[in-house]
């Protein structure tokens, strides 16, 4: 009897150790809906751009004499980037001033003549005929140092000209010519993406542009930022289709100042039709079955359990699961390994960076 007893104690202290371990906590990835306009959405690619950019180049034309940053410098309002030969234009300001000089030196004779002229016709020794002569070639003398003083300005402001500056706070984002290479006035040396507001870049084919308004609410999806999602507004839609490949430019502008973009990151925009009902997205991982119905995984963040919700589906979408009902934005859903749970199971909550969640 006692060896049966003993034997009976080891069996309920094993099971005990299995239920024990059945429903031990394990580590589950878990992550909140994300709010979608409507089960339509359609998918875009763009690009991370500024707002603003300029392609500069000089004013005049020359032979590039130096080139100072190169692709992915920052530079500041004023900041010298790249120079031309000065040569000749500093000749043209000597020739400037050397005509100032002349022309001052006529305007100053025909001063002095003019002033004994008027003398000479105090006195009746000349006619009106002459002293008016000699005004009017006193007044013509002065125009021609006008003229020379305003080719002289001219002369300096083309030698300042040799000198390409940044046209405001940025980072350089192209380089198109370099040190050597004789370039036109005008020629685009420099690519430019000033500081301030980024936006995404789409192209939107002609068949669906119609669809999208100014200022309609869009998601922004950075890949490089563990597909991060920030919101935004269409900004500008182009009036007339690239040539070459008959889509539509259109410009998201992103609505939180401080989404970690950079410049050139790869960036996918939602954009809803409208009219479509409210949508909730979560990966395709997270769905489950509950009585042959769709259902997911819900974490109580208090208890740290997780229980099987029935969900009503809105769409499969190549980014994930469209839910039009059955659980919030502010739910916390298991997204791996949910074929693995039981109801009531504790689990330990992560993030797909594996940190954890706190409750």
């Amino acid at each position: 009897m006692r060896l049966v007893a003993s034997l009976a104690g080891l069996i309920i202290a094993g099971c005990a150790s299995e239920a024990k371990i059945e429903v031990a906590a394990r580590p589950a990835v878990v992550e909140r809906a994300v709010p979608a306009v409507s089960a339509s959405i359609e998918t875009y690619a763009g690009e991370v751009r500024a707002r603003h950019e300029s392609r500069l180049g000089f004013r005049i034309g020359g032979k590039i004499l130096e080139r100072r940053v190169d692709a992915g410098a920052r530079v500041k309002r004023g900041d010298v980037l790249a120079t031309l030969e000065p040569q000749d234009l500093v000749l043209q300001v000597e020739a400037a001033r050397a005509a100032v000089a002349a022309a001052n030196a006529d305007a100053s004779l025909a001063k002095a003549e003019l002033d004994r002229h008027a003398e000479l016709l105090a006195r009746r020794y000349i006619s009106q005929a002459l002293y008016d002569a000699r005004a009017n070639a006193f007044e013509a003398a002065q125009a021609r140092l006008t003229q020379a003083r305003s080719q002289l300005a001219v002369a300096q402001n083309q030698a300042d000209y040799t000198a390409l500056r940044a046209d405001a706070d940025g980072v350089v984002t192209a380089v198109l010519a370099e040190a050597g290479q004789v370039v036109a006035a005008g020629t685009p040396v420099v690519g430019l993406a000033h500081d301030g507001e980024r936006e995404v870049l789409i192209s939107v084919p002609e068949q669906r542009i119609a669809s999208f308004k100014v200022g309609a609410p869009v998601q922004v999806e950075v890949w490089a930022n563990d597909n991060a999602r920030f919101p935004g507004l269409v900004r500008e839609i182009a009036a007339e289709a690239d040539p070459r490949t008959r889509t539509y430019d259109l410009r998201v502008a992103l609505d939180d100042a401080q989404a970690p973009v950079k410049l050139g990151m790869t960036a996918r925009v939602y954009l809803a039709a409208p009219g479509g009902p409210a949508t909730l997205l979560l990966p395709l991982s997270a769905l489950h079955e509950k009585g042959g119905q769709p259902a997911v995984w819900v974490l109580d963040r208090k208890t740290r359990e997780v229980s099987l919700r029935a969900v009503e589906l809105a769409g499969f979408r190549e980014d994930g699961l469209a839910l039009r009902g059955g659980v919030d934005a502010s739910d916390w859903v298991v997204t791996a390994g949910v074929h693995t749970l039981v109801e009531g199971q504790a689990v330990r909550p992560i993030d797909r960076a594996n940190r954890p969640i706190e409750p």
